[in-house]
């Protein structure tokens, strides 16, 4: 097999020069100039919206933690994921102890499961929580959901006023900050928008700052039409960074306070044909590379970087064997991963995880595997690679010698990259990264970004937010700001509310019609939901987890499906071994997530090959398909022949309401034309038609995913009997 290989240069980001005088840096200390720049807009009157573009591994969250150690300001700030928000924990603390304010400034984290935990030993209320904690902390470093949900009143009863929460918060906190920002899709930068709108029209001078390497300028574009003062600190535009071929080089930009971020990296491509255990096999069929790189390179550490869950656990158990001998431990980092073992993982010699490491957390690595979906996820997870000299152990520091990274790739990819006439690389050759970075862009897979969703959908959580400020008790309050925010709504999302308000009460009357008059309005929940209401949440008992208080987890059907052996198990039995763990450890452990659950089971096993299947629909859906609109469906079920247990599941099932869209293609006609996102949630699925058609005509997503389709289905409408594009 041919290994493409190329060398990626260092990476020397410029120091500050004319450094406020209000910042004392620790001995040893630069400042970077995007910090630096950051910090002034921050602090420019003009401006209410800052934009950090810096490298990975460039210091972004320093940049905006200055203004909350060195000014007035108290900082709100949102990771992706949780697992980043406790590595930024971490940090923080540690930075903090430097500058000698950790008794000063207060750091707490706030996830749904602290505040359950918090709420249930403290004997109150979730709404009370939130604001006990935010008022024991000078930063609180929470994620978006929670911001979300607070701005929409989730945690209030229907006595409490609707802007009780909320306006405490934004009056305590100066700085909102978004770490990451680049992996959010558009319905859950709706809703940011939607927030940031809400929170400029009733509590003013509030700043918003955004860290992204990769930030979208759609955004950019529709803040600025909202009327926001946006600053973007672009440091490669403005020629902030250096790329020194040489070690005379690299030495003569640190004779000037140039520092390196980023190492010389040995990039080697490994074109793989498709399929989803292809890097999987690769890997065990060149597991030999792995162990040299450990026995000839003493004290390295690695990752292996994956887009399947049940690869990863296959591959943690095969490569913590095959390494035993050698003393190398093996960590695991996926969604399905316990906390202990999350913890554990980044400390290991080689950890094999999912996306719940490649974004933004920071490990110390010197060689990485990773396969990728697309431009955007491939930049990510080699920005995982060259961010640090070594390591310390048992009060040693462990220098590495080589940062080398392997990249499992399409071969098309490849074939792009290297092989076509006027192929942008060449073997063997040194390039930039933003060179490099671009490279990418341009010749690797474009997944669809959904822009369409906003004038679609983000009207929707919008005419939430106005129905909160109308509520009587506070109307009089925010008479203004409720119009000066509908205005701007419309301005941002390019529609009309009245319209919008419209089809809002059309889905709650189809909705009646359907269920016999009960209430609520399936649609307009999910479409004014941060991630989505799922419908196909199971909760597990998962006997692979060593740490007994992590075997209670929550995990789609479909996974489940394709990947799990599974025994399933009543809802009280469920219960009742939750509460015999809880009771063992003296610990509760929080369980309103399992509340709304479609099934229980306990988890035996990964599977080595993933199982077929599909939905089935009781009735004929060409109607349905053809209609290409979201709609409400019930009398789904699954059918798996292979698995004796789908009955049970299929009683739950098909009670449940489902936000849905039909689409009459197969699921890969779709993926590939729609350009959707690898692990974009759409299934195979039959009706009474053609049930157990091995390869179903018909495809459906639900709830969110099934408004991002709504965008583009226009995309697919038949025109002279074939498909076509817009």
């Amino acid at each position: 097999m041919k290994i493409y290989s190329i060398k990626l240069k260092p990476i020397y980001s410029c120091s500050a020069l004319n450094i406020p005088k209000e910042i004392k840096l620790p001995d040893g200390w630069l400042l970077s100039w995007h910090q630096r720049e950051t910090y002034l807009a921050l602090n420019d009157p003009e401006v209410n919206v800052v934009i950090n573009t810096g490298m990975t591994g460039d210091g972004k969250t320093l940049a905006g933690d200055l203004d909350v150690i060195f000014g007035d300001s108290l900082a709100l700030k949102m990771y992706p994921t949780n697992e980043l928000a406790r590595d930024q924990e971490v940090s923080a603390r540690e930075y903090l102890k430097q500058f000698e304010l950790e008794n000063k400034l207060r750091i707490n984290r706030l996830s749904g499961q602290d505040l359950e935990l918090y709420a249930e030993q403290e004997g109150i209320k979730k709404k009370t929580a939130i604001k006990t904690r935010a008022d024991q902390s000078e930063i609180i470093l929470t994620n978006p959901d929670i911001l979300h949900y607070l701005h929409r009143g989730a945690y209030l009863t229907t006595y409490d006023n609707p802007d009780l929460l909320w306006n405490k918060i934004d009056k305590r906190f100066d700085l909102f900050v978004f770490d990451e920002f680049h992996v959010f899709s558009a319905p859950q930068i709706a809703c940011i928008i939607n927030t940031m709108l809400l929170i400029r029209h009733t509590n003013y001078r509030k700043k918003f700052l955004f860290l992204s390497a990769t930030p979208d300028r759609d955004f950019i574009d529709r803040l600025v039409q909202a009327g926001f003062k946006v600053k973007v600190i672009d440091p490669v535009a403005e020629n902030k960074y250096r790329f020194p071929t040489t070690q005379a080089e690299a030495s003569e930009l640190k004779k000037y306070n140039w520092r390196e971020v980023s190492r010389q990296i040995t990039l080697n491509f490994i074109a793989l044909e498709s399929g989803s255990t292809s890097s999987e096999t690769w890997l065990k069929e060149n597991s030999d590379r792995i162990i040299d790189l450990f026995i000839k390179y003493p004290g390295s550490k690695g990752a292996i970087i994956l887009n399947s869950i049940a690869a990863v656990k296959r591959l943690v158990s095969y490569f913590a064997e095959l390494l035993q001998p050698l003393g190398v431990n093996v960590g695991e980092n996926t969604g399905l991963s316990g906390q202990y073992a999350k913890n554990q993982s980044l400390a290991a010699d080689l950890v094999i995880g999912t996306s719940t490491i490649d974004v933004g957390v920071d490990f110390k690595i010197n060689f990485l595997f990773f396969e990728s979906a697309d431009a955007g996820n491939f930049i990510q997870r080699l920005g995982r690679l060259g961010r640090h000299d070594g390591y310390e152990k048992d009060g040693e520091f462990i220098k590495f010698n080589n940062y080398i990274a392997y990249a499992l790739v399409p071969n098309f990819l490849v074939e792009r990259l290297f092989l076509k006439e006027s192929a942008p690389l060449e073997v063997e050759q040194e390039y930039n990264r933003p060179f490099f970075h671009q490279v990418i862009r341009d010749e690797y897979r474009h997944i669809n970004d959904f822009r369409g969703y906003y004038s679609r959908w983000g009207g929707v959580q919008s005419v939430k937010l106005c129905f909160q400020l109308g509520h009587p008790n506070i109307k009089a309050r925010y008479k203004s700001d409720l119009k000066r925010l509908q205005q701007d709504c419309e301005t941002v999302f390019n529609t009309s509310l009245k319209k919008t308000i419209g089809k809002i009460k059309g889905w709650e009357k189809e909705w009646k019609e359907l269920s016999g008059n009960r209430s609520g309005n399936p649609i307009a929940e999910d479409a004014s939901s941060f991630r989505g209401v799922s419908c196909l949440q199971c909760g597990l008992y998962d006997l692979t987890e060593t740490n007994e208080a992590d075997r209670y987890k929550t995990y789609g059907l479909p996974g489940i499906l394709s990947n799990l052996e599974i025994e399933t198990i009543t809802k009280a039995e469920f219960d009742r071994l939750l509460a015999a763990t809880s009771k063992k450890i003296n610990t509760p452990i929080p369980k309103s997530r399992f509340n709304y659950c479609l099934g229980f089971m306990k988890l035996h096993r990964y599977r080595e090959e993933r199982l077929n299947w599909q939905f089935t629909y009781h009735g004929d859906l060409k109607d349905i398909s053809e209609a290409y609109k979201v709609m409400v469906l019930t009398q789904i079920q699954v059918w798996q022949p292979e698995n004796y247990w789908i009955s049970q599941i299929n009683k739950q099932l098909k009670k449940q309401a489902l936000v849905s869209y039909v689409l009459p293609f197969a699921v890969a006609e779709i993926k590939n034309r729609l350009r959707l996102p690898m692990h974009f949630q759409i299934y195979p699925i039959s009706d009474r038609t053609s049930i157990h058609d091995p390869s179903p005509l018909y495809s459906i997503a639900f709830g969110q995913s099934a408004l991002l389709i709504d965008t583009l289905a226009h995309w697919l409408k038949s025109k002279g009997g074939k498909s076509w594009f817009i």
